[in-house]
């Protein structure tokens, strides 16, 4: 419990500072690059982001659970097989972003340089998911919260330096934004092999044991592939998104050039806001892979019980204040990025789809720790297609416009978090008041 406690609270520390060199980060590049540029950066991220989750292919997920899982003389073993794992996975993922990246027209109204910012940044991120895994499997918090600080940290000061220095077109300007993505991650790669290597000498030196390369694998991809595809939906859906919102709202009489603004605004401020508590929940989520794996592996049903009710309550404690906050003061915190501006509209409609947000992160992280991703796929593709066709129904319907998209928004988060919270209860045994059915414990 101590160190469950401990880990969450430096996790969330970290996060928290994270998230507010984000927030100044996001207004940063509100002000400098104009609403046009803004609403075109917000964009072509999500395709960026594609790029990282196949190039993470959820290693942080897979070894940490691995590691978690096996005594500590093997994990040497699983590190080798997963570092040689990551590197057949930066070169498949680079080849195919050399193939694939210049056949896009998403990229015709950007510099030309940012489809190489892509595939460099793939060898960094596969190569930073093999030492994130290991150090969230042996739960070595401290050292994940510092690569998260220093990675937003260099990032801001990267942005304040080139838009006070020089002055850019603004198709430079969005390619040096995103070029100071791509060194702070360059600089926590640095950070984490540093520490890689101290931690590496000291398993070394004690006792190890192998594990056979076909085992590792097949333990590392039994993990890693299907939490990848869940990442990959994601991320695709996210990717698609904006010119799903742009289309209906084009459907709706709405100009195009207007809808990419006001989707720069929904993203780019409303998300942003609203996305910020949720450090609490993605900082349960790397604290509960490991303790949930280890429990279910022992078939400790008794402190998987604890730990759901425990990680429930967490989130009510913050989750409540912290969305009425929103629904109270929403015109106060979006003037921080644009004065007047319809994302105060947004982010009040968005308070059910941010409240579920925050509930669904750590119920992943049982679903991920019990071995049910495939069930969170499920859950994420049906909740998906039905929140998409909302969406572009509600969101054509010239009297809701954006109302209509964040109302398709709201109903997906709500299906997903209680899919996930049933699929749970119906695994361990438990009603849905978190009571045990008929007071016995699952075999």
């Amino acid at each position: 419990m101590n160190s469950f406690f401990r880990g969450l609270l430096v996790l969330s520390l970290a996060a928290f500072v994270g998230e507010c060199l984000e927030l100044f980060i996001n207004v940063v590049l509100a002000r400098e690059l104009g609403d046009e540029a803004f609403g075109m950066y917000m964009a072509i991220l999500p395709t960026m982001l594609f790029v990282v989750v196949l190039a993470n292919m959820e290693l942080p997920v897979s070894i940490s659970k691995l590691i978690a899982e096996q005594e500590p003389n093997y994990h040497w073993s699983v590190l080798i097989h997963a570092l040689k794992l990551a590197t057949v996975c930066a070169a498949t993922v680079m080849l195919l972003a050399v193939w694939i990246l210049p056949m896009l027209p998403v990229f015709d109204d950007y510099h030309t340089g940012i489809q190489w910012l892509m595939i460099l940044l793939v060898p960094v991120i596969s190569f930073s998911a093999v030492v994130k895994g290991y150090l969230i499997g042996a739960q070595k918090t401290g050292m994940i919260a510092i690569a998260n600080v220093l990675k937003r940290t260099c990032q801001l000061l990267g942005l304040l330096f080139v838009f006070s220095f020089f002055s850019w077109e603004s198709d430079t300007a969005i390619f040096m934004a995103l070029l100071a993505l791509k060194l702070s991650e360059l600089l926590v790669l640095t950070y984490l092999i540093t520490v890689f290597i101290i931690n590496m000498r000291r398993i070394k030196k004690a006792k190890s044991s192998t594990m056979p390369w076909a085992e590792a694998r097949k333990k590392l991809l039994a993990v890693s592939v299907p939490t990848t595809g869940l990442r990959v939906f994601h991320s695709a859906t996210f990717a698609i998104k904006p010119f799903l919102i742009t289309w209906a709202l084009g459907n709706a009489g709405m100009i195009e050039s207007i809808a990419l603004v006001e989707y720069g605004k929904l993203a780019g401020i409303a998300f942003t806001i609203g996305f910020f508590p949720a450090f609490i929940a993605h900082a349960l989520l790397i604290v509960l892979i490991p303790i949930v794996a280890d429990s279910y592996e022992k078939k400790d049903f008794r402190t998987l019980h604890h730990y759901l009710k425990l990680s429930i309550l967490v989130t009510i404690v913050y989750g409540a204040p912290v969305i009425l906050a929103f629904y109270a003061f929403s015109d106060t915190i979006t003037n921080l990025f644009f004065e007047e501006s319809t994302a105060s509209a947004y982010l009040t409609i968005l308070v059910p789809y941010f409240l579920f947000h925050y509930f669904a992160i750590p119920l992943q992280a049982y679903l991920i720790g019990i071995g049910l991703v495939r069930d969170a796929f499920i859950h994420s593709l049906y909740s998906t297609i039905i929140s998409f066709i909302l969406m572009l129904y509600l969101g054509s319907l010239p009297s809701l416009q954006m109302d209509g998209i964040i109302l398709g928004m709201n109903m997906g988060a709500v299906l997903l978090t209680l899919m996930h919270y049933v699929t749970i209860c119906e695994k361990l045994g438990l009603n849905v008041m978190l009571g045990r059915k008929n007071g016995a414990l699952p075999s």
